[in-house]
């Protein structure tokens, strides 16, 4: 099971995968997503699909309309003890900034991360990995540190033997 970050999204409708360039993309995403080989969880939903969004984009009506039954929660046992790990190891490394442990804690990222990590998924992201950044925790420098797999959206369609 791959497991979506935001950007996997964000990047695609808003560059390479266009919904009106390639809609056999999102289509794919259905049908990946159908046969429990892909998903997201709700805490990346909620970047998606902000309800305090006066004017919504297209990629948030698409996620509202097609992929909302496909973000799974964060509230079991496993996650949520994943999760507490991952903070702490962020807040006991002085490598990063307080503002960026600060980030950490307020965006998705560790969410993700805890749950591909609990459930054993590969994580999807096209966030790069660079261990010596200091003022964001970049998901791959976690990933690593925790075991976690992770590959970008390319590598991903590779693994999956998608055609589009």
């Amino acid at each position: 099971m791959y497991v979506l970050d935001a950007n996997v999204f964000i990047n695609a409708h808003r560059g390479y995968y266009g919904f009106q360039i390639v809609p056999s993309f999102w289509d794919k995403l259905i049908d990946l997503a159908n046969d429990s080989k892909i998903c997201s969880i709700d805490r990346i939903q909620d970047e998606i699909i902000n309800p305090s969004t006066q004017d919504p984009d297209e990629l948030h009506e698409w996620t509202a309309e097609n992929f909302r039954n496909y973000f799974e929660g964060t509230d079991a046992t496993d996650v949520l003890l994943a999760y507490a790990q991952i903070q702490q190891w962020a807040n006991d490394n002085p490598q990063f900034t307080p503002a960026a442990r600060e980030e950490f804690a307020r965006n998705a990222d560790a969410w993700i991360i805890a749950y591909s990590k609990a459930k054993g998924h590969t994580l999807v992201t096209h966030e790069v990995n660079n261990p010596q950044s200091k003022r964001r925790i970049l998901i791959p420098v976690v990933c690593e540190v925790f075991g976690v797999n992770y590959v970008n959206t390319f590598e991903m369609l590779r693994e999956l033997e998608v055609k589009l």
